[in-house]
C-alpha cells in the first residue's frame, strides 16, 4: 500500500467571497438578537400564543422535534459526494463537522453560566412544545445552534447550497419560538453563535485536516 508523500494539490482555503458572508452574518445575526432582547417578552408572546392557536402547530411542532433530521441527512449527504467527487469539499465539510461539534458544546456551557429560564415556565399559557423540565435552560437554543453549524458547514464546503440548508436552519430555528420553548433573541443567539465558532474553527483545523489528508492511502487521493 502507497500513501501520499506530497502535499495535497491545492492547500485546502476558505475564499473571501466565502468567509466574509459567513463573519458578516454572524455579527448581523448578534445584532438582531440584542435588539430583540428588549422586546422579549411581546415577541414571544405574539408568536407563541398565535402558532399554538392556528392550524399550523401540528407543522410547528414537526418541523421543531425533526428537522434537524433534514441537516443531518444533507450533512451526511454532501459527505458521501464530496468524498467521492470533491476531496477539497470534505476536507472543508469535516473542519466544519468539528466545528459543529465545539458549538454545540460552546452552547451547553453558555446555558449552564446564564441559567436563562424557558419562557413557557415564565409566562402562563398553552404552548405547541412541552415545556422542558427545570434546570433546561433557554438561552441559547441548542436546536438553533445544531442546525446553523450543520448549514454552515455545508455553505463553507459547497456555497450553492446555501439556498437548501439556510431556509431549513430558520424554520427550525424559530419553530422553537412557536412552539412556545424559546425567546426570539435564544434563537437569534444561537444562530450567531453556530456561524461564527463553525467559521472559526474550520479555518482553524483546515491545515491539520489537510496533513491528516496526507495520511490516506493513494488510490483515495485519487478517487476525489
Amino acid at each position: 500500500m502507497s500513501f501520499v508523500e506530497s502535499s495535497p494539490a491545492v492547500r485546502t482555503r476558505l475564499s473571501r467571497t466565502t468567509l466574509r458572508p459567513a463573519l458578516l452574518t454572524a455579527v448581523a445575526l448578534a445584532f438582531l438578537a440584542l435588539a430583540a432582547v428588549p422586546v422579549h417578552k411581546e415577541l414571544y408572546t405574539t408568536i407563541a400564543r398565535a402558532i399554538e392557536a392556528s392550524p399550523l402547530a401540528s407543522i410547528v411542532g414537526l418541523v421543531a422535534e425533526k428537522g434537524p433530521l433534514v441537516l443531518v441527512a444533507t450533512f451526511s449527504v454532501l459527505a458521501i459526494r464530496s468524498w467521492l467527487h470533491d476531496h477539497r469539499a470534505l476536507r472543508i465539510l469535516v473542519a466544519g463537522g468539528a466545528g459543529a461539534v465545539v458549538a454545540y458544546l460552546t452552547s451547553e456551557l453558555v446555558k449552564l453560566v446564564i441559567t436563562e429560564p424557558r419562557p413557557c415556565r415564565t409566562f402562563d399559557g398553552a404552548t405547541v412544545l412541552e415545556c422542558p423540565e427545570v434546570g433546561d435552560w433557554s438561552w441559547p437554543s441548542n436546536h438553533s445552534v445544531i442546525a446553523v453549524s450543520l448549514a454552515t458547514a455545508c455553505v463553507l464546503a459547497a456555497p450553492r447550497i446555501i439556498w437548501l440548508v439556510a431556509p431549513v436552519a430558520v424554520l427550525l430555528g424559530f419553530s422553537r419560538v412557536g412552539g412556545g420553548v424559546h425567546y426570539v433573541h435564544d434563537v437569534l443567539s444561537g444562530f450567531a453563535l453556530g456561524v461564527l465558532v463553525v467559521t472559526g474553527v474550520t479555518v482553524a483545523l483546515l491545515a491539520l485536516v489537510d496533513r491528516l489528508y496526507l495520511l490516506l492511502p493513494e488510490q483515495f487521493v485519487r478517487a476525489g
